[in-house]
């Protein structure tokens, strides 16, 4: 019934458009029927489906210039709402009437003064989000919640039956009751004292809503769980105890759900076992510990600690790969010729006996000659150097095949005990490293591809192609460095792009291509279509080697289990329905955790560079806006350098070359230029880092000069807050 409606009132020829007409146009004339279709009405306007003009006719809220989407306010109070890929249209805070951000909201389209389309709120369909983590301050005659979401302007008022012994300084997660005529709540959870050594980083998770500790029904469903394996399963898998089997890991690292064996066959080809912990032994579908992991979809690793996906007994415990002991685990068994083809395969339950628990610094040394380590693992390092040589081989072809490496800097924070953050360093990646990056990567593409070709319903890590509208941009910008994408843009080849990498290496501005491709990549997202990794060039793709803190590879594991292992084919149906929205809760979580991790570390680089005010450093401009531009220090720390602060001339932003050009020296400043910066400010709340050029000079101006720019730069001032709020959500 609501399709035929929307089908009606699509038409833009029909006339009979009140309630009245339309219910007669349906034959909802009864009493009954008639206050039924009147309920269904309300529900599709309720919705933002429909709306109605002046003189109560119904429409298509789209023919009312009328549109739904999810509003995004700007710390400076305007917002942006998002109505479909290619249009969003722009909200003055005076128009926001009781939205905040999150929310989906029905806008209406009013008469735009610039180029960018622009609305009004016309209601809030659905809040966004209730909950919000702040401090509490004591009020005239209530108590305050003074919230940390600098999007959140208005102060929470709480009562003191809603305190639940939260007391002033305490910071607490509070829960809004009441939205009119002001914001009224209920504390539902004190975090701690604001003062308290690794409350910041616990606020961060909170406003987010994720949950730190699991439930009493998660424990108590695992209390059954031994600490050893339950050997009555033994009979049902290939027992690989007897083979040399590896872990190669971070020195921190407690959730080992990998470990590696490999040896050289007689006919010169290579036996590359990748064994995953088995997790779906343990995790039960439907059970609450399953609906728990589809809930937080991931683990989140923090600088400070990691939020784990599953409780620990089973990530670092029964789940985990420890050396000496047995565990279960499902493996992937690959004959490898010297190309680097898989030439044969088995995918089987097995158990294994992991004989050393190595960490990817060890490994590192070994292969680059350290002898004592060496000495202590003589048993091993002939395997070790066979890794390296595989490992060669693999990553030769996927470069033939066109991968792309965007090898970008990754910053790490160090923290102290109290978790204050006392230095930033680059991530080191060495062989080790990518030795069982192609070893993972090699698992997954054969398990994909056989689940593929076996056309039952799975679940699998997609990545499309980019925009044409990014790759344009991209290309406007690395064409004045001398690279150019060759062909057409609507359909570029990966190994075209990986070439423009390549063809940088060794220069200055490597690191600035290599980020700004990556910024042109459309988000590789998990998908139950097999539509390939552009990225990787790689037609099947999937992920099968971390089911401890990943619930798509733990899905994987399960559906091996089911398909291959147990034959279950009547279950094709059932999860044909559950995979998509699966794969799409995974995708948001992933999404979730990774702006979590950001923001911790946005935060603590700000705290970190707090200390450093005032100090000079070198450092690339890495990307450039009409307010200024970003400059990316050695350790990946980035801060703007607003267009206010440079002084010595009138800068215009060119939006095709993307450089801002000086008025009347003509000099210019683009991406990848080198410059010396000095820490102007920074802000740990807003997680914002503020730098100005060392050596500028302030212009000798005529006075008529002078007043023309004070307008034209308060004028910008205004402008820029829009584009800021791109650029940090960027970021």
């Amino acid at each position: 019934m609501e399709d035929e409606i929307l089908e009606l009132l699509k038409d833009k020829k029909y006339a009979r458009r009140s309630m009245e007409e339309l219910a007669l146009h349906f034959n909802k004339i009864e009493t009954l029927d008639y206050i039924d279709f009147i309920k269904m009405m309300n529900k599709l306007e309720n919705e933002g489906i429909i709306g109605r003009d002046d003189k109560n006719y119904y429409y298509i809220n789209e023919d009312l210039g009328c549109f739904k989407g999810i509003i995004s306010i700007n710390k400076r109070g305007f917002a942006f709402v998002r109505v479909d890929e290619e249009r969003e249209f722009y909200v003055h805070e005076t128009h926001l009437k009781d939205a905040f951000d999150k929310d989906e909201v029905l806008i209406q389209k009013i008469k735009s003064k610039g180029s960018k389309e622009e609305a009004k709120v016309i209601r809030v369909l659905r809040r966004g989000q209730n909950r919000y983590v702040g401090e509490v301050k004591k009020g005239k005659r209530d108590y305050i919640v003074a919230v940390d979401d600098i999007k959140m302007k208005q102060p929470i008022y709480v009562d003191h039956a809603h305190m639940h012994g939260a007391v002033v300084g305490h910071k607490v997660v509070v829960e809004i009751k009441t939205y009119k005529p002001k914001l009224k709540g209920d504390i539902v959870k004190i975090i701690g004292h604001v003062n308290d050594p690794g409350i910041d980083i616990l606020s961060v998770v909170h406003s987010h809503d994720v949950d730190i500790e699991f439930s009493k029904e998660i424990y108590q469903y695992i209390s059954h769980i031994g600490d050893s394996i339950d050997e009555k399963d033994i009979e049902n898998r290939v027992d690989l105890r007897d083979e040399v089997i590896v872990t190669i890991d971070g020195d921190d690292a407690k959730d080992l759900d990998d470990a590696i064996s490999l040896q050289r066959l007689e006919n010169g080809h290579y036996k590359l076992g990748v064994h995953i912990a088995d997790v779906s032994y343990y995790v039960e579908e439907g059970s609450c510990l399953d609906k728990e992991a589809i809930k937080r979809g991931t683990s989140i690793y923090l600088v400070d600690r990691v939020i784990p996906m599953l409780p620990h007994k089973l990530s670092n415990g029964i789940c985990s790969l420890n050396p000496h002991v047995d565990r279960y685990t499902i493996s992937c068994l690959m004959e490898i010729d010297e190309e680097g083809n898989v030439v044969d395969y088995q995918i089987i339950p097995s158990v294994i006996h992991s004989s050393y628990r190595m960490t990817y610094n060890n490994v590192n040394k070994i292969l680059n000659g350290d002898k004592e380590l060496q000495k202590e693992y003589q048993l091993v390092i002939d395997m070790f150097f066979l890794m390296e040589e595989l490992a060669t081989i693999l990553r030769k072809k996927r470069d033939k095949q066109g991968s792309i490496d965007f090898d970008v800097n990754e910053g790490k924070v160090i923290v102290d005990k109290q978790g204050k953050a006392i230095d930033v360093v680059l991530r080191q990646r060495g062989i080790s490293d990518k030795i069982i990056e192609e070893f993972m990567l090699i698992a997954n593409q054969t398990v994909a591809k056989h689940l593929k070709w076996m056309d039952l319903p799975f679940i699998y890590r997609v990545h499309e192609y980019p925009k044409e509208k990014k790759l344009k941009q991209f290309q406007s910008i690395v064409k004045p460095l001398g690279y150019t994408i060759k062909g057409s843009l609507s359909h570029v080849y990966p190994n075209e792009l990986s070439h423009i990498i390549n063809l940088s290496q060794g220069t200055s501005e490597h690191t600035i291509i290599s980020t700004l491709l990556l910024r042109c990549m459309q988000k590789a997202r998990y998908d139950e279509q097999c539509l390939g990794h552009y990225g990787l060039a790689f037609d099947y793709y999937t992920h099968f080697t971390s089911p401890i803190r990943r619930y798509p590879d733990l899905l994987v594991h399960r559906l091996i289990r089911k398909y291959l292992f147990e034959e279950r084919y009547d279950l094709v149906n059932h999860y044909a329905k559950v995979i998509p929205s699966l794969a799409e809760q995974s995708s948001q979580r992933e999404r979730e955790a990774i702006d979590i991790e950001r923001e911790v570390d946005d935060m603590k680089m700000a705290e970190y560079m707090s200390h450093h005010v005032g100090e000079e450093f070198e450092g690339m401009i890495s990307s450039i806006t009409s307010f200024g531009f970003f400059v990316e220090l050695e350790n990946t720390i980035d801060g703007l350098v607003h267009i206010t602060d440079l002084q010595d001339d009138y800068y215009a932003y060119n939006e095709e070359t993307l450089m801002l050009i000086g008025e009347r020296t003509g000099k210019q400043y683009r991406i990848s230029d080198k410059v010396k910066v000095r820490v102007k400010s920074c802000n740990v709340k807003e997680k914002t880092i503020d730098f100005e050029l060392v050596g500028q000079k302030k212009s000798y101006r005529t006075k008529e000069k002078k007043i023309t720019f004070k307008k034209e730069k308060t004028k910008r001032r205004k402008n820029s807050r829009i584009y800021r709020t791109r650029r940090k959500s960027k970021r």
